[in-house]
């Protein structure tokens, strides 16, 4: 995909939390990312890495402590007036009166919003017209998640974000939602997400940044970050067979192994060159590796190693991760 000029600017942001007296707690330490044109950026971190923080900032919701901050080319803080009819915000919770209609407040966030698209055709887009005379108070969470992304699309957003989209979603509504957004980044809109659905980032995001401690640890695209982490392979040994009557795990790619229970795990670089020298082995031999399981790294698998380790251990475990690149 060939994106545009660079919608979101961000450069040495940082966000401090001060109580008097006292130089209070950073956390926000200087991230430094960009953001092009109908792309679909994910921010991940485990609570506490600073994301929020940092979307609030974009947002135009705070003022950075430190750094320079640019969405649509203004600054989301000091020039609100032209950037917040530009920008749809969906924040984790929508806080409505609680026996307005779902039509109702829809008609009230329109008459706030600049060239509002018409009610119908928002609550189209998510799914909830066959509810629109249902009082929020009676909406199930799922269906609140869904009103806060029909207010967030309203006014046509040139920059979209998102915060937790998903959440008390079912699997269903969760997959219509992706695909919502995917036609939306597709027809020109940038959308910034943070979730904490893994497989979430994976499905949609075209870049993304795992933040911990404050700071952007790891970016790129979910195939880039995945890229340092090894593929796996599971498997049964058949009975009265053991892992060193395999050959030489070293000369099939395996970097290390485990057994427990019977059961082997290979963790390896070169997923096909170890599983063809696998599969050869046990036609060989004539054998059924029962419970055969070979997958690629998952952005789950990254995620745990890099939003969770130390500096040092991050770092060891997967070089090529904390590339030090922030967009």
């Amino acid at each position: 995909m060939d994106f545009g000029e660079s919608v979101i600017e961000v450069s040495g942001l940082r966000r401090r939390y001060r109580q008097s007296g006292d130089e209070g707690f950073e956390a926000v330490r200087g991230v430094s990312f960009t953001v092009r044109r109908g792309e679909l950026f994910a921010l991940l971190g485990t609570n506490g890495a600073g994301k929020t923080s940092t979307v609030e900032v974009l947002e135009g919701l705070a003022r950075p402590s430190e750094g320079r901050v640019r969405v649509l080319g203004h600054d989301p803080y000091e020039e609100r007036r032209a950037v917040r009819p530009r920008i749809g915000v969906m924040l984790q919770e929508g806080g409505f009166p609680s026996d307005l209609t779902v039509a109702e407040t829809v008609a009230m966030w329109a008459g706030c919003t600049t060239g509002a698209r018409p009610a119908g055709e928002a609550l189209g887009l998510v799914g909830l017209t066959a509810r629109r005379d249902v009082r929020i108070k009676q909406l199930s969470g799922g269906e609140r998640r869904r009103l806060d992304l029909a207010l967030a699309l309203l006014g046509r957003p040139e920059v979209l974000f998102l915060d937790e989209p998903t959440t008390g979603l079912d699997p269903e509504a969760r997959h219509t939602t992706w695909e919502l957004v995917r036609r939306l980044r597709d027809e020109g809109t940038t959308v910034l997400l943070t979730t904490h659905y893994l497989e979430e980032a994976e499905a949609l995001a075209d870049r993304l940044a795992i933040m911990r401690e404050g700071r952007i640890v790891a970016t790129g695209t979910p195939s880039e970050v995945i890229g340092g982490y090894p593929s796996r392979i599971r498997f049964a040994m058949p009975d009265g067979w053991f892992v060193g009557d395999l050959p030489p795990l070293a000369e099939m790619g395996v970097l290390r192994h485990e057994e427990t229970g019977g059961r082997v795990e290979l963790q390896t670089g070169e997923l096909q060159r170890t599983l063809t020298g696998l599969l050869l082995w046990a036609r060989e031999k004539n054998l059924e590796l029962e419970g055969l399981d070979a997958r690629t790294a998952s952005l789950e698998q990254a995620f745990l190693a890099i939003a969770g380790a130390t500096e040092s251990s991050a770092a060891a475990e997967a070089p090529g991760a904390l590339t030090g690149r922030n967009g």
